[in-house]
């Protein structure tokens, strides 16, 4: 790789020769006109700390969708809708966070395993974001379609869930592209590169043109598609006389509220962030260091995200803890006086056999 163009890039303030002050998924390099740059308020042992919560995330994740994922592909000959959209859903967020370790050694030391596993590692971790996020708004609008129009000629037809998902993905694939293009590796100092965006004199103002994409695509419409949907079906199921509608309404909230919690609070970081770049706001270094501290905290809950959907999609769901009593009745981990102690889940719901409010 050729040297890195300082003077272009007006590297030392943008990093001011500390790797902390880089946040790989939101944070932009800081400016401040006419003053000494900023000197980020980090210890050492934060960057150690944060290793090893990306660590945990990733251990979790790994075993929460790998179940999902055995449990549907063990039991496909009666897969459901829902059961294919929580299948994509758990492939992308154990891919995203796969990802993590990658991203915890870069804090470390730095990026040290080349130009073309910048770009293969951002690219994947960003496709499997706005896939996994994507997928919950379609499952949102399978649930409302379900029990709210009880929609049965569009939902049993499973190849069209099918293409849903492949739709899913594709978008995300697409909205990703900027960031297969413009990641690259990028020299902190001597010793020290970085995975960043390189666009020259322009990379500021392309860091700010692309928070409008997780923002809108990742945050703000899938939001606004599971408050509608998951709204009426919260009012469906609270006129209906359903015996296990309870159960299917604390699925409901958990999964708004969970995605509020992981979610909301990094992308209003980020928004403050981006007034005070665009100079909406006033930039002080005190600021700039609470900000950072801020995006660098609420980043990891949004991590969290990944290895908490499998809980609330699958733990929670009648259908999928007998899925897996029945697997491990099967190779004898248990036995089948208790799987049938257990018993089989009841379903109810949509006119569909393929659709459930248990979930």
């Amino acid at each position: 790789m050729g040297e890195f163009n300082v003077e272009n890039f007006n590297i030392e303030y943008f990093f001011s020769g500390e790797i902390d002050n880089y946040n790989y998924s939101s944070d932009l390099p800081p400016i401040l006109p006419d003053a000494a740059p900023c000197h980020p308020e980090t210890l050492e042992i934060n960057r150690y700390a944060v290793v090893i919560i990306y660590v945990l995330v990733t251990l979790l994740s790994l075993v929460g969708n790998s179940l999902v994922m055995l449990v549907i592909l063990y039991n496909r000959s009666s897969c459901s809708v829902t059961d294919v959209y929580l299948l994509n859903l758990a492939i992308a967020d154990l891919l995203f966070a796969l990802t993590l370790p990658v991203w915890a050694a870069s804090k470390v030391k730095g990026w040290t395993f080349g130009k073309s596993m910048c770009k293969i590692f951002s690219f994947v971790k960003e496709v499997t974001f706005y896939s996994s996020v994507l997928l919950l708004a379609c499952i949102s609008m399978d649930r409302y379609l379900a029990i709210v129009h009880a929609t049965s000629t569009l939902i049993q037809k499973r190849h069209l869930v099918k293409f849903v998902c492949i739709t899913m993905w594709i978008l995300s694939i697409f909205v990703s592209l900027p960031i297969l293009i413009l990641r690259n590796t990028v020299r902190v100092n001597s010793l020290t590169l970085v995975c960043y965006e390189d666009a020259g004199n322009n990379t500021t103002r392309w860091r700010i043109v692309l928070r409008f994409l997780p923002q809108t695509f990742g945050f703000l419409l899938p939001l606004l598609i599971m408050l509608f949907c998951y709204g009426f079906t919260l009012r469906t199921l609270f006129k209906a006389h359903m015996g296990q509608k309870h159960r299917a309404m604390r699925v409901i909230f958990a999964v708004v509220l969970v995605f509020l919690l992981c979610w909301l609070p990094h992308n209003l970081v980020l928004f403050a962030d981006t007034l005070m770049r665009t100079k909406l706001i006033q930039e002080t270094c005190e600021r700039r260091n609470d900000i950072d501290r801020a995006l660098n905290a609420t980043e990891i809950l949004g991590f969290l995200h990944s290895c908490l959907n499998p809980i609330i999609y699958a733990f929670i769901g009648q259908k999928f803890r007998y899925g897996l009593l029945k697997i491990m009745a099967t190779h004898g981990l248990i036995s089948k006086e208790f799987l049938a102690k257990e018993g089989r889940p009841s379903f109810v719901g949509s006119s569909s056999g393929n659709t459930s409010t248990t979930l």
